[in-house]
C-alpha cells in the first residue's frame, strides 16, 4: 500500500526495507488515508510496555498531504490509533508535539487531548 503515496505526505522516501521493518514488530502500528489508491495520509505510533506502570500507545507522526488538510482526515487517522491501541490493551496515549505546531494543537485539543505544561522533551543525535 506504501508503493503509491502522494508527494509531501511523508517527510521522505519511503524506504520498502523501512517498512517491513516497521511492520515486522508487533509495536507499531500504522493507519493510511486513501484516495483513489493513493496514501494522501498516515499516522503510525508504539506500543510502550514498562515493568511498573500501563501499558500506552505513544503516536509518533500524523502527516496529511495539502490538499486534504481540513477535511477531517487527520482525526479520523488519530481516532483509528487509538481504537488499535485499545484492542492492544493500552491504558495510555500520548503525543508529543512543537508548541509553535498550531495545526498539530488544534488537532490534539479539538480530539480530546488533554496539554501537559510541564512536558520538557531532550534528543540526541546518534552517530
Amino acid at each position: 500500500m506504501l508503493d503509491r503515496v502522494a508527494p509531501g505526505v511523508f517527510d521522505g522516501q519511503v524506504d520498502p526495507a523501512r517498512v517491513w521493518a516497521f511492520l515486522a514488530t508487533r509495536v507499531n502500528e500504522i493507519v493510511v488515508a486513501l484516495d483513489r489508491g493513493d496514501v494522501v495520509g498516515f499516522a503510525f505510533g508504539t506500543v510502550q510496555m514498562r515493568p511498573d506502570k500501563p501499558t500506552e500507545f505513544f503516536v509518533n507522526e500524523i502527516g496529511v498531504h495539502p490538499d486534504y488538510r481540513r477535511q477531517k482526515v487527520a482525526s479520523r487517522l488519530l481516532d483509528r490509533l487509538r481504537e488499535l491501541a485499545t484492542d492492544r490493551g493500552c491504558e495510555g496515549f500520548w503525543v508529543l508535539t512543537d508548541k509553535a505546531n498550531a495545526a498539530a494543537l488544534g488537532l490534539y485539543r479539538e480530539t480530546g487531548g488533554e496539554e501537559t505544561p510541564d512536558l520538557v522533551m531532550f534528543d540526541w543525535d546518534l552517530p
